[in-house]
Parts: C-alpha cells; sequence; structure tokens
C-alpha cells in the first residue's frame, strides 16, 4: 500500500498544483494535449451525474467552485501576480492561447470599482455547442473569479453574460467585486 493512492485510508486529499504530476514524463509518446472532444467528453458526463444526483444548480456551484480553485493555482503557478494590470493581462491572454483554453479580450476596466468585463472567444467549453439559449461556462466563471482574486487579492463574482451556446460567437463575463 505503499504510495497507491487508490487503497489509501485517506478519504480526501486537498487539491495542489503537484496533483498533476509531470506530465511531460508520463505522456513521452502521446505528448501534452489531447482533443478538446476529451476534455468536454469528460466535463460534460461529471456535470451530468452531478446534476443528477443533487440537482442542476448545486452541480453548477460544484462546477464555479472547481473553476475558482483551478483558476487560482492557475494563476499563482503559472501568471506573474506582481505585474501591473496591462502586463498581467496580456500575460494571461498570451498563456490562455499558447494552453488553447481561448482568445482572452479584456473589454473594460473600471479603476475605481475594480469590475471588469472580459471575453473569452473559441472557449474551450462551449465554442460549437448547439444553440441551447442558456449560459453553459459555470466552470469559466470560478476560473475567471480564482485568477482575479489571486492576482488583486479582492472577491469577486464573475457571471457569463454571452454564451456561444446562448446564440453569441464569444463567451462575456462580467466580474464584480464583492469584497477586499
Amino acid at each position: 500500500m505503499d504510495g497507491n493512492i487508490f487503497l489509501s485510508d485517506k478519504k480526501h486529499e486537498d487539491f495542489t498544483w503537484e496533483t498533476l504530476g509531470d506530465i511531460k514524463e508520463g505522456r513521452g509518446d502521446l505528448g501534452e494535449e489531447m482533443p478538446v472532444l476529451v476534455y468536454r467528453l469528460m466535463q460534460y458526463t461529471m456535470l451530468d451525474v452531478l446534476s443528477k444526483a443533487h440537482g442542476p444548480e448545486q452541480a453548477n456551484e460544484y462546477f464555479r467552485d472547481a473553476g475558482f480553485l483551478a483558476g487560482t493555482e492557475f494563476a499563482k503557478h503559472t501568471l506573474d501576480l506582481k505585474a501591473d494590470l496591462n502586463s498581467f493581462v496580456a500575460n494571461l491572454q498570451q498563456s490562455l492561447h499558447e494552453l488553447k483554453i481561448g482568445i482572452l479580450r479584456m473589454e473594460a476596466f473600471d479603476a475605481e470599482t475594480g469590475d471588469i468585463v472580459l471575453t473569452v472567444g473559441q472557449d474551450l467549453d462551449c465554442s460549437g455547442l448547439p444553440v441551447t439559449n442558456e449560459n453553459v461556462c459555470y466552470y469559466d466563471e470560478g476560473f475567471i473569479a480564482g485568477i482575479l482574486q489571486a492576482y488583486t487579492g479582492k472577491t469577486y463574482d464573475v457571471r457569463e453574460v454571452d454564451c456561444w451556446a446562448s446564440g453569441d460567437r464569444v463567451c462575456r463575463f462580467n466580474g464584480t467585486v464583492v469584497s477586499g
């Protein structure tokens, strides 16, 4: 049982960046990339299972929470949190593009309140989905909120206001400072 995480008596370990492992070493032949189809297969089946077990609103909240944790860790481990705003946003844009998560654009930022409007084109989570007249990027809401909190130290409520699934061609997110 030494080191076998599946046979461990531990009920739950908190996520850490190191939990992701050494992907380059572990996937030497296959590499670090995979098709979006595989990512969405995992994401949407997980959302389906959670929705059936806990209801759609709670499942969406779980996805926001997971996105928040991911965004916080992503920011802490891949972004320069001491950079000025323009450099930070440029670095974030570059990172999201290189990782093929999406094409980020900052539409508005209120320096007085900290409120922000961002768009993500070619979004990993939803671009190309059928139009269902709903916003579906709950994970992204949390991911963006986690990144913003890691950078600013302020708590953000991030909500998607436009989505590919609602008929738009970019996902638009309003981030409002709630404390900090």
